[in-house]
């Protein structure tokens, strides 16, 4: 049978009229039109017009092929083999509470069907599979439109951050920004603004990743935002502090207050670079700033605070510190969220990890930052190998 092209909405779009029998047919007659309607799958049986059961196919012709079931069944009504609890729906209810009521009544409304009335009268019957085949088109249909969706929104996430790859590519020479949604939009997001006496960057790593994580920093950035339009650029410890007020205000995640219904927010590193001192103001809330000057050996690590952005916990007043570095000529910067370093791989399916990571640094420290980025996402993507991607990546190679 094929299905109509329109949108199935009902149960009666599911509909095919049927013959039918009265209650006190007997089962020779409901044999004689087994045999002659090859097609009839399922038959109702009715009292007044209304269905008071449904005869299968299969399981007639079963039970009248026993010995002796003949002679012993033959003359008698046919409701001795006919189901008498099957499925009954109105023509108006819904495909997905039709789904719901075939689910609950079990097997038999998928294998034989199911009856459909019109103000409790015989409308026809629905099958199973078709019912089936409906859904899944529906569902292949909701999950086209998600995507779509989805796709749309990763759009506007790229959208939202072209701003800050346009003023980085103005500001800096030597830099690369590496984003990396781990699906299609994701829970990672970064800001880079440029300035006369200097810039400010901030890259952040909101909970979750997809969409719930686009959905945290659209939240997150746009508060970053206002929080530049008010304080300026040049206080990160303080701005910090005023994206943890706003994300908190906005989720309503005030600390003692049992009745919040979420407990999200953001690990962050927040920079302002001084270009007349040279000097670098860094404020980190669970990330670390790492730093290699160019005569050192070792890759030196700044600490963030072990404090997140947002989240229930965090006092509302919490104050981060800024810590001032001075950076010379050829000075290299690089910050991650823990995309990186989490990211389990390697012949022993352990975390890409801190060390790792410094170890590609010192290595490349005499090329150009897209060099070490290069190498950074190719030792990364090696490791990796056939692991799945676990989170969102973010890093930051700068030479100021």
């Amino acid at each position: 049978m094929h299905l109509p092209r329109f949108r199935l909405s009902v149960a009666a779009d599911l509909c095919v009229e049927t013959i039918s029998v009265l209650s006190d047919a007997s089962n020779f007659a409901v044999l004689e039109l087994f045999t002659e309607r090859r097609d009839l799958m399922s038959l109702p049986v009715i009292e007044a017009g209304r269905p008071i059961g449904l005869i299968s196919r299969n399981i007639f012709m079963s039970q009248m092929s026993k010995p002796f079931y003949h002679e012993l069944y033959g003359k008698k009504s046919c409701i001795a083999f006919m189901d008498k609890e099957p499925l009954i729906v109105d023509a108006n209810i819904s495909i997905e509470a039709l789904t719901f009521r075939a689910v609950e009544s079990g097997e038999k409304a998928l294998a034989d069907g199911f009856i459909v009335t019109r103000d409790g009268v015989l409308a026809g019957v629905g099958f199973g599979l078709q019912l089936m085949n409906v859904v899944a088109n529906m569902q292949a249909e909701k999950n086209r439109q998600i995507m779509h969706s989805i796709d749309y929104a990763s759009v506007i996430q790229r959208s939202l951050l072209r701003t800050s790859n346009l003023a980085l590519a103005d500001a800096l020479d030597d830099a690369h920004l590496e984003w990396q949604p781990r699906d299609v939009v994701g829970g990672d997001f970064y800001h880079f603004a440029h300035y006369e006496d200097g810039w400010f960057a901030a890259i952040a790593d909101c909970t979750g990743h997809g969409v719930p994580g686009a959905f945290m920093t659209l939240i997150s950035s746009s508060t970053l935002t206002q929080a530049i339009q008010q304080l300026g650029p040049r206080d990160p410890a303080r701005l910090i502090a005023e994206v943890n007020r706003g994300v908190k205000g906005l989720l309503g995640q005030i600390e003692g207050h049992g009745s919040a219904e979420s407990n999200d927010g953001m690990d962050a590193a927040f920079l302002w670079f001084d270009h007349a001192t040279r000097q670098l103001h860094f404020a980190g809330a669970k990330l670390s700033l790492f730093q290699l000057d160019p005569d050192q050996q070792a890759v030196q690590t700044v600490d963030g605070e072990r404090m997140g952005v947002g989240y229930i916990d965090t006092p509302m007043d919490y104050r981060w510190t800024n810590k001032v570095i001075a950076i010379p000529e050829g000075g290299l910067l690089f910050l991650t969220t823990d995309g990186l370093i989490d990211q389990i791989g390697g012949a022993k399916d352990i975390a890409y990890g801190k060390r790792r990571m410094r170890d590609v640094l010192l290595a490349r420290r005499t090329e150009c930052a897209r060099h070490v980025a290069q190498a950074m996402l190719d030792d990364y993507t090696a490791w990796q190998g056939d692991q799945p991607r676990r989170d969102d990546l973010t890093f930051f190679c700068l030479r100021p």
